[in-house]
């Protein structure tokens, strides 16, 4: 997963504004005490970002991996 997936299944998940808000404020326990963003600084990969954010917020398995779209062409 790139950084531009991450930021992607945000936005569809939180919304534009506020998925900028919870990756900057949400602490995850998962990676060590760190924000979503200051994970992806660390380096951590953004599909195990992404995972942790799912699991504390409690996101349905179903919209884990974003909304269905249609094939560029």
């Amino acid at each position: 997963m790139r950084i531009s997936d991450f930021w992607r299944l945000m936005d569809d998940e939180f919304g534009s504004a506020y998925s900028h808000v919870l990756a900057a404020d949400l602490v995850l326990g998962q990676l060590g005490g760190r924000t979503a963003a200051e994970a992806l600084a660390a380096g951590i990969p953004p599909k195990s970002v992404w995972l942790a954010v799912c699991d504390i917020q409690d996101v349905p398995q179903e919209r884990r991996w974003g909304k269905d779209r249609e094939p560029r062409s």
